[in-house]
């Protein structure tokens, strides 16, 4: 079929080169016009606005957005307003808030114009294995975007599913974000007890792979790991610092607003944020409170 998308960084790039292999017409955009190049010449149309790619696009249209969560995407959103019609079909794929999503979907319904919320997980090896897709919206326009869901989904009959109406594909993303956080955490406190375990000499790549073959926890965030401490075993030269996205942020949110305890979750999000405090005030008060109480030495700078 026919797609527009909007988006070409890292995961909209990728995902427009496995529409073109799969046969579909993709016409893009984006605001780094050497982005566009790149895609006009594995086989992409080029448009330089956003106007010109609604103008290429056949109706009823199908817009994908792959642009950040927040500002970019509600900007992105204001301005094809003007330009798409009613059945016309708009679809954001990035890690917005489901809230936001409701929301969107609800001022474009009196339009005529359907949203599509499209979780979507894969990075960046999508290309080569494809994407987990968690959409939400009408049955209507998720049947009319099926051949695009196919061929993104490393099969046509999984790995891409209808999960519920608009807001649920990025909820249920969003929830997936957020165990995957724990999932992470989990990985790193238990290499780094193998790690302190320094008279044993373990090899923790071998050990990495040695649990991908039948071990209960093996996955492919272990896939990643194995690979990562075959490159560097030490890790010397990588910074103590893990960013967030976000979804992390809501899911602990929702839990809060459902009275569900969340702890791993939880604290997986509270360690990301330990790991980017380099002068920790906390860390210096608990040091000053043992020597007031028991004489413990506090160690100076």
């Amino acid at each position: 079929m026919e797609l527009g998308m909007i988006g070409l960084g890292r995961m909209g790039a990728n995902m427009t080169e496995r529409l073109l292999q799969a046969g579909h017409r993709v016409v893009v955009h984006d605001l780094d016009s050497a982005a566009v190049a790149r895609a006009a010449a594995s086989g992409a149309f080029g448009a330089a606005s956003m106007k010109a790619l609604v103008d290429e696009l056949r109706t009823p249209r199908a817009v994908w957005l792959m642009v950040p969560a927040g500002p970019p995407v509600e900007a992105t959103l204001n301005a094809l307003l003007s330009l798409v019609q009613r059945d016309d079909i708009i679809i954001d794929g990035g890690n917005s808030n489901y809230k936001d999503s409701v929301r969107r979907a609800s001022a474009l319904e009196p339009k005529g114009i359907h949203f599509v919320d499209a979780g979507t997980s894969g990075g960046v090896w999508g290309l080569r294995e494809g994407y987990c897709l968690m959409i939400g919206g009408s049955k209507q326009a998720v049947d009319r975007l099926r051949p695009v869901f196919e061929s993104l989904a490393p099969a046509g009959h999984r790995g891409w599913a209808h999960v519920g109406p608009v807001g649920a594909g990025h909820f249920v993303k969003m929830v997936h974000n957020g165990i995957e956080y724990g999932l992470m955490q989990a990985y790193a406190e238990g290499f780094a007890l193998l790690h302190k375990k320094t008279e044993f000499r373990l090899d923790l790549a071998g050990i990495a792979d040695l649990w991908r073959h039948g071990s209960v926890v093996r996955s492919w965030l272990l896939d990643l790991t194995a690979e990562a401490l075959a490159e560097d075993a030490r890790l010397e030269n990588v910074r103590p610092h893990v960013a967030d996205s976000g979804e992390g942020r809501w899911t602990v949110e929702e839990a809060i607003e459902q009275s569900l305890s969340a702890p791993v979750i939880t604290l997986s999000l509270m360690e990301r944020f330990r790991s980017r405090d380099e002068e920790s005030f906390t860390d210096r008060l608990l040091a000053v409170m043992r020597n007031k109480f028991g004489g413990h030495e506090v160690k100076k700078t």
